[in-house]
């Protein structure tokens, strides 16, 4: 309906002479300095949740742990970052996409510093962390008009698997207050109860300030606005 209301909109302008409003192009903050901010966001969670799951991984599941959190977390982060920044994660990508001709040489540096401070951000970060990232993936793939898509439910159950595989053992994963007060109540068992409403809360603030400040289109952002 939306598409048949946008197509008979242009053709009535059209009609009366005048040409449909072109889209408004990208401002710089969007075209060079987002996808940088991007980058390192973007490897921080690729090796935060990759150190996690290879720290505590137990000698009875092999390799299966940290290959399937490792695999999940990329495929959830290319998907929800790949409209802003192309999702590479990865030196060698970034050189090898520019030899190709895939982006600019005037990008090739940032990147490459953006993803080696997201890297290092990413070894220094439990609790907090994995609930940033569930929230920002829900707000990248639900609320941001320009990482939108349909496959919303499967990229936030496939973060929810990467972080209880990453972290279970750290923290539990809780990722929601509700979640842990319920069974904290029925067994009046509080011990390190504040960690699931401190550590979900300042994720949750977290990945909205990333929204509203660094990843959000131009319509959610608060700040360098077209």
């Amino acid at each position: 309906m939306g598409e048949e209301k946008m197509e008979m909109e242009d053709s009535t302008l059209m009609e009366k002479g005048r040409k449909p409003p072109a889209p408004k192009p990208p401002n710089k903050y969007e075209t060079l300095f987002q996808p940088c901010l991007a980058e390192t966001v973007g490897t921080m969670f690729f090796v935060f949740v990759g150190c996690v799951s290879v720290i505590e991984n137990v000698p009875a599941a092999g390799r299966l742990q940290p290959a399937l959190v490792h695999g999940l977390a990329v495929a959830v982060l290319v998907a929800v970052m790949d409209n802003i920044s192309g999702s590479h994660f990865n030196p060698p990508f970034t050189i090898a996409i520019y030899l190709c001709g895939g982006m600019e040489l005037m990008m090739v540096g940032p990147y490459l510093v953006s993803q080696l401070i997201g890297g290092l951000f990413g070894a220094i970060f439990g609790e907090v962390a994995m609930t940033c990232l569930v929230t920002m993936v829900v707000l990248l793939v639900a609320v941001n008009s320009k990482t939108k898509t349909p496959l919303a439910p499967f990229l936030v159950g496939c973060t929810v698997i990467v972080n209880v595989l990453a972290g279970g053992d750290i923290s539990g994963t809780c990722l929601n207050p509700a979640r842990a007060f319920g069974p904290a109540l029925m067994t009046n068992y509080w011990t390190y109860h504040w960690v699931y409403w401190v550590g979900p809360i300042g994720g949750g603030l977290v990945a909205a300030a990333l929204l509203r400040l660094i990843l959000g289109d131009d319509k959610l952002r608060v700040v360098m606005k077209s």
